[in-house]
Parts: structure tokens; C-alpha cells; sequence
């Protein structure tokens, strides 16, 4: 421990001494095409999620709708943990005429962004409140909505990393993630804002302003397609041909439409089975949470083997060719372990996996604690959302001006011993009540720390990849680092009734402590390794 504050403490005064005079240089990357291109895309990313999530929440309940219904949802979500499953199709498969036309990263790009307009206008055409079709149908189009945004992500991610060199990324990334945050809070704020002065609120509800709300959604996804038709396609891709004939390219994607098919019908049809082993198991370990995990766990490596089976069986059926297989799941993994050995590559998806584990296990259940710390809704939207999401932006663009003059491992490190030192700050609060300065000192704090590390982490995700494989890398990375702790915030709840808020706090911040260690182990390692090469 007194090592990893000694590195801190270094870093900050590493900062006074070269701040001043480098600075200026760093600022003036942010008006780099490349980088200003991220504001826009980032806002296209950010815009879906939320019409996924809360905005489609409050406007199931204002329709009538029973919570256990709106769970139902949930299936949404998949795209975004699992995008890294259909990656290479968005790496390798080229898209009829648009590819052509505009190349492989901006052709997916396009054909997503279509994809996710047409999804949300779907949902603004349909009023959940006539009935279970309805329902039905407004949960394709989520799905559809949710899948779209993954791919989205996916081409999105390949473009940013092979438009500019490593020296750029910190400021993408950190350009990036504003534009993400704009866009939620568009989707958020913004949606439920115009939903309200349309007419409709709870015990009021009017379809015709969701549908208003929605519609106009669907129309600011205009800027994320506006902005493809003004930039241009990557060097890198520009000039690579894909040699493979359509034939191939299509017998790919039924193999992937059938693995997909038996990994979603796994989790369908063992959910019953699933639930009668949880009540048995919970018996056995004496812990719901941990009992839940355990099943949970089980039914995720379960539907990857009958993926993984239905692959093969594809390939044994002559369906599939087994050299496009290996090119598009193989070949990348085994570059990264190749580039970086298999000790330092297992070291370096730990950190993945950990990084944010202290922020995630967190917010699951921040906004609860606000609200059972007594803070009003109107506290919570404009302290925690509003001034949080200013924040976020600031850390952000903190993160990637001092990774580009510190170094993208130093500023990694700093931010996690921000946000796991952050997290104690919820302690405080928790005992000194519900206070206005104390809130926004929280909020203050937590989002500058989140956007700083964030900002880091992204950078240092495009560092590992290899352009050769950017797509299929990168989805994994980004489907690694929020799997593990998703997996564990589903317990948040459980852990609080059983811990208290302080206690619960202080074990977010200890969880931080691996990622410390393994961040100054992997920065050694690196080093070793770059001298090597």
C-alpha cells in the first residue's frame, strides 16, 4: 500500500513540475478532425441506451405496466455483452454496394445507425398499453434496438483506432465519452422532458407524446449519420481487399445466426430448470447472492457450449468453413497472447475484467442510496445527472490531456486510486446525512475520478489491439470489462441488507486494491516486453 501512494504521490508532483508548460500543446489536439469526429459519434452511441432502459421504463409504468413485466427487457442488454460474438462479421463481411461505396468501417457504421432510427421509430409507432402483442412487439424492437447499438459500437471502436495514431487515442477517447454522455442525457432528460410537456405523466398517460418523444429520438440519430458522409474511411482499411467470395461471407453468417439461435434458446429454455437448482443451491451455500451467482454463472458457460456445438456442428455439415472461423476468432486471440505472452496476456485481461469493478458494484445502487438518504428527485436530477454528467465530461478531458503528457499507464493508475478513494467519500455521507455541499462534494469527486480513469482506460484499450484484428479485439475488451463486474452488481442490492451502506462502500474501495497492484505489475511487465520487441 505505501508503495502504490508513493507512485501516487510522485505522479502528482510529476504534474506540478510539466503541467504549465505542455499543456497548451495538448489542448490544441482537441480541435484535431479525428478527435472533434468522436463528439459525434459519441452522441450517436449514447443516444440508444437509455430509450432502452430508464426512458422505456417510465413510459411502460406510466402505461400501466407491472415491474415484472418491464424485466422483460432485459434481453435487450445481450448486445452489448456479447457484441464481441458478431464482431468479425462486422471485420471481415462487406456490406452489398455501401462497403464499395464508402468502405468497411463507415458502411457498418451506416447500415447501424439505419438500423437503430428504424428501431427507435418502431418503438414510437407502438402503444405498449393495448395489450401483451403490443408488448410483444415493442420488445423486438428493443432487442433489435439493442443489437443495432452493439454494432454499432463495434464499427465505431474499429474507426477510431485505426483513424489516428496511439498518440491521439487519450483525446478520442476522452472527446468520445462526453459525446456519449451528451447523447444519454438527450435519451434521458430529454426524451422525459418532452414526454412531459407533450401531456402525459404518471396517472395521465398520453401515447401520442411518447410517440412525439420517441420520433424525435429516432431523428437525432441524423448526426451520427451525417457526420459518416462527411469524414473519410481509414487508411488502414481503405486499402485492404477482402478476397473472400459473398458465398462464404453468407455460409459465415448462417453459422453465426445458428450459434446465436442455440445460446439464446439455452438461456429460454433452462430458465425453469434454472430456477428450481437456484432454491437448492442457496440451500447448499446458505447465501442467496452467492447462490445466484453460481446458477447464473453455470446457464452463461452453458449457452456458450451450445453455441460453441452448433458451431461445430455447422462446420461438420459443411454449412461453415473452418479457415473463416479461424481467421475470425482464432487468429485474433492468438495474436494477442502471441504479441504479449501467454503470463502478460492473462495479466493484462485481469486488469480488463477488475478496472472498473469498484464504479460499477457502486452505481448499481447509487441512486437508491441517494433516495434513501432523503434527497428529493429534483436533488437527484440535478445534482447527481446534470452537474454529474459536467463532471464526467471534465474528468474526461482531464484523463486525456494528462495521458497524453504523463503516459496513458500513470494516468490508469491515478484513476483508480481516484475512484476507489471516492468511494470512501460515500461513507462519509452516509453518516453525516443528507446535505447539500456533501452531495455535490460526492458527485464532484466520483464523476471527475470516473471520467479521468475512463478516459485512461479506453486508451489503453486501443493500445493492445492490433489493427489487424480491431474489431474482434476490441469488442472482447469492451464485453470483458464490464461482464465480471455486471456479474457482481447484481448482488449490490443483497450485499447492502446484509452489510449497511458504510460497510457496503468501504468493500467497493477495497476492491479496488487487486486492480492497483495489478496495474503497477502489468507496467513493469510492459516495459520488459516493449525492450524485448
Amino acid at each position: 500500500m505505501s508503495r502504490m501512494l508513493s507512485v501516487f504521490f510522485d505522479f502528482l508532483t510529476s504534474i506540478l513540475q510539466r503541467f504549465p508548460q505542455r499543456t497548451w500543446e495538448a489542448v490544441k489536439n482537441f480541435a484535431h478532425p479525428r478527435v472533434v469526429t468522436m463528439l459525434f459519434f459519441g452522441f450517436s452511441a449514447g443516444l440508444p441506451i437509455l430509450l432502452i432502459f430508464s426512458s422505456l421504463s417510465l413510459w411502460l409504468r406510466e402505461a400501466g405496466i407491472q415491474r415484472s413485466a418491464v424485466t422483460f427487457f432485459s434481453w435487450a442488454a445481450l448486445g452489448y455483452s456479447f457484441k464481441f460474438i458478431w464482431a468479425p462479421l462486422v471485420d471481415q463481411m462487406p456490406i452489398p454496394v455501401i462497403s464499395r461505396r464508402l468502405g468497411r468501417r463507415r458502411a457498418w457504421i451506416l447500415l447501424s445507425q439505419i438500423c437503430i432510427a428504424a428501431s427507435i421509430f418502431a418503438m414510437a409507432m407502438i402503444d405498449p398499453a393495448k395489450g401483451q402483442n403490443y408488448m410483444v412487439f415493442m420488445a423486438l424492437a428493443a432487442v433489435g434496438l439493442g443489437f443495432s447499438s452493439a454494432t454499432q459500437d463495434i464499427a465505431i471502436d474499429a474507426y477510431r483506432i485505426e483513424s489516428a495514431d496511439e498518440s491521439l487515442q487519450a483525446l478520442m477517447a476522452s472527446v468520445y465519452i462526453a459525446g456519449y454522455r451528451i447523447g444519454m442525457l438527450a435519451a434521458g432528460a430529454g426524451a422525459l422532458f418532452l414526454a412531459q410537456i407533450k401531456g402525459s405523466s404518471p396517472g395521465a398517460y398520453d401515447y401520442t407524446a411518447w410517440r412525439t418523444a420517441y420520433q424525435i429520438m429516432a431523428g437525432l440519430m441524423a448526426i451520427g449519420i451525417t457526420t459518416v458522409f462527411v469524414i473519410k474511411e481509414p487508411e488502414i482499411t481503405a486499402k485492404e481487399t477482402n478476397h473472400s467470395r459473398t458465398t462464404d461471407h453468407a455460409r459465415f453468417f448462417i453459422l453465426f445466426l445458428v450459434s446465436a439461435a442455440a445460446f439464446v434458446g439455452w438461456f429460454y429454455f433452462s430458465s425453469g430448470i434454472a430456477s428450481t437448482l437456484k432454491a437448492q443451491v442457496i440451500l447448499i451455500v446458505k447465501n442467496p447472492s452467492a447462490g445466484g451467482f453460481i446458477i447464473e454463472a453455470a446457464r452463461l458457460a452453458g449457452g456458450i457450449c451450445a453455441g460453441l456445438i452448433a458451431a461445430r456442428a455447422m462446420v461438420a455439415l459443411k454449412v461453415a468453413d473452418m479457415e473463416m472461423i479461424r481467421s475470425a476468432y482464432v487468429e485474433p486471440v492468438s495474436d494477442f497472447f502471441s504479441r504479449y505472452g501467454r503470463s502478460l496476456a492473462w495479466l493484462l485481461l485481469a486488469l480488463i475484467g477488475l478496472y472498473r469493478i469498484s464504479d460499477i458494484v457502486l452505481g448499481v445502487i447509487s441512486n437508491v442510496f441517494y433516495q434513501d438518504m432523503g434527497f428529493s428527485k429534483i436533488h437527484i436530477a440535478s445534482i447527481v445527472k446534470t452537474f454529474g454528467l459536467f463532471m464526467t465530461i471534465a474528468g474526461g478531458f482531464l484523463g486525456g490531456t494528462l495521458s497524453i503528457q504523463f503516459g496513458v499507464m500513470r494516468i490508469l493508475f491515478a484513476g483508480a486510486l481516484l475512484s476507489a478513494l471516492t468511494n470512501l467519500l460515500f461513507v462519509l455521507m452516509a453518516w453525516t446525512g443528507p446535505a447539500l455541499p456533501m452531495l455535490y462534494l460526492v458527485i464532484s469527486a466520483d464523476n471527475l475520478a470516473g471520467g479521468l480513469a475512463g478516459a485512461a482506460f479506453v486508451a489503453f484499450l486501443s493500445s493492445l489491439t492490433n489493427v489487424r484484428f480491431t474489431a474482434i479485439q476490441y469488442a472482447v475488451f469492451s464485453s470483458l470489462m464490464t461482464l465480471v463486474p455486471k456479474m457482481f452488481s447484481g448482488y449490490s442490492g443483497g450485499m447492502v441488507d446484509q452489510l449497511g451502506y458504510p460497510v457496503f462502500f468501504t468493500v467497493t474501495a477495497v476492491m479496488g486494491i487487486p486492480v492497483l497492484i495489478l496495474i503497477l505489475i502489468c507496467k513493469t511487465r510492459l516495459k520488459i516486453n516493449e525492450t524485448k520487441s
